[in-house]
């Protein structure tokens, strides 16, 4: 049975792609072919899956550790190795704009947080990206403070549009409501 098979089958029991992966990496020596066959199981394009593979090949898949597999398949679920891309329509890509601008405005992120703001762009889960630059300030003394509330304004305004916004939405745009008014003053 080809592993992307056997991923597609323990995607139907239940399993994360972490659990799929370690799976399969148990039953081979090759932990890339375990993670090349989960990314082809969710469907995720055989180039994206080389690049991301090929990114992390060396700190994680070139030299397994024995009964490591679980951990490894964790680690590659973290760093968004599995991630299943969603295309955004013209209402998304105008938001992720937005949060580019604000993010230009931050002044500094973490890489941390650029990780994870990457990875919501990809899936599509714009309003957990949302929610995150909301609850972060710009840097004092190297960020714009109207210029990133005022991009996050727009930015929660077309979330707010869409036909069933997350009604978590709302609230976080009234805050950066305040905070623009705030700055403005």
């Amino acid at each position: 049975m080809p592993f992307s098979t056997l991923a597609r089958h323990l995607f139907d029991t239940g399993a994360t792609p972490a659990d799929a992966y370690a799976a399969l990496a148990r039953r081979t020596s090759e932990p890339a072919t375990a993670a090349r066959a989960v990314c082809h199981a969710l469907g995720i394009a055989a180039d994206e899956t080389t690049r991301r593979i090929d990114e992390c090949y060396d700190a994680l898949l070139a030299d397994p550790r024995p009964n490591s597999e679980a951990d490894t398949g964790e680690l590659l679920e973290a760093l968004g190795v599995f991630d299943v891309p969603k295309p955004l329509d013209a209402r998304g890509l105008a938001v992720v704009d937005q949060f580019l601008l604000a993010i230009d405005a931050l002044g500094t992120l973490r890489a941390g947080h650029q990780h994870g703001l990457t990875r919501w762009f990809v899936t599509g889960n714009l309003t957990a990206a949302y929610l995150s630059l909301a609850a972060t300030q710009p840097r004092p003394g190297v960020g714009d403070a109207a210029h990133y509330w005022s991009a996050l304004v727009t930015a929660g305004e077309l979330l707010a549009a869409a036909p069933t916004p997350d009604p978590r939405v709302k609230p976080a745009l009234a805050r950066c409501r305040a905070r623009a008014e705030a700055v403005a003053r």
